[in-house]
């Protein structure tokens, strides 16, 4: 393919104030490839939308599409997947975090074969301890009770082979992880290392909540694991109820001398199974709520307005 068309695809969300800094960094790097760079606004409160639009005045390569509400960045880079048309598409944020510097490197390993090029942080020195912290924890679990392993330390600064992107399009699922999603087709990939950079500014807008959020989906998404789990505290809960009851009656029985009645093992023994019951049923919920959740089949997003795509 002599001059594949690039897609750079961007969720945004109140980012008004790194949108002129994010162009002046992009544009240069992608201007000499056949290109398009496609911002999806996820129901911005701030100026995101009109800063976008200037830019898209003076250069028709920018285009602009707004949701009804804030659907989430999964769903908005469900979106611009959508709407991309380039033979290959590479997903970043709007914080410049995920740096533009790093796109020609994606596009050799793209050249070089891979259908997937993830771009992995060095470090992540520039995030606080607890981001990082909880970055493992999430990783770690994601790959511990996931069925489909995902690299550690990558986000969704990617590139995609078209291929790939028509393969996520075709999937119908309600709760979208994409992170899990692409994974799972099994395409060939490769790796690119970069320093991750500080936010240009704000905060980020992944809460603790939003991290927890997303983990569970990609659990319950990739993996019947919890399933078993509650299935085996079932079992263990039912194994340590039997020897406790074995244990009451000999020392009833046959140890009647040294045998007080109290309440301490009573109330241990309703806590723990009803502890277990109500970690059970959680877990259960959560795959019934995603069941609830394909069966409406409601659409993914609703797209407001479009500025410079057909």
């Amino acid at each position: 393919m002599l001059h594949p068309k690039l897609s750079i695809v961007i969720p945004v969300y109140n980012e008004q104030n790194s949108i002129d800094e994010l162009f002046a960094q992009l544009i240069p790097v992608v201007q000499k490839h056949n290109y398009e760079v496609i911002c999806v606004d996820d129901g911005s409160s701030d100026d995101t939308p009109l800063r976008i639009i200037e830019h898209g005045k003076k250069n028709k390569h920018i285009k602009l599409v707004t949701l009804q509400r804030n659907f989430g960045h999964q769903m908005a880079l469900s979106c611009a997947y959508t709407h991309a048309e380039g033979d290959l598409v590479i997903s970043m944020d709007a914080d410049l975090q995920d740096p533009p510097q790093v796109i020609p490197q994606m596009i050799d390993a793209w050249k070089g074969g891979a259908q997937i090029v993830y771009a992995k942080r060095n470090v992540r020195e520039v995030d606080s301890w607890f981001k990082r912290t909880t970055a493992q924890l999430f990783y770690r679990a994601i790959n511990t009770m996931s069925d489909v392993p995902i690299p550690h330390d990558v986000g969704d600064f990617r590139l995609l082979d078209r291929q790939v992107v028509d393969f996520i399009n075709g999937l119908s699922e309600q709760s979208r992880f994409l992170r899990g999603l692409v994974a799972w087709g099994g395409y060939p990939s490769a790796v690119v290392m970069f320093d991750r950079a500080a936010r240009h500014s704000g905060e980020t807008h992944y809460s603790l909540g939003k991290m927890v959020n997303l983990a569970l989906d990609g659990v319950t998404s990739f993996s019947t694991k919890p399933l078993r789990l509650a299935t085996l505290l079932g079992f263990w809960s039912g194994v340590i109820g039997f020897f406790g009851i074995i244990y009451a009656v000999v020392g009833r029985l046959f140890f009647a001398q040294y045998w007080v009645t109290g309440w301490a093992a009573l109330f241990v023994g309703i806590m723990f199974l009803g502890g277990v019951q109500l970690i059970t049923i959680g877990i259960i919920g959560e795959y019934i709520g995603k069941i609830y959740k394909e069966v409406q089949a409601r659409p993914l997003y609703i797209v407001k307005d479009k500025y410079n795509v057909s």
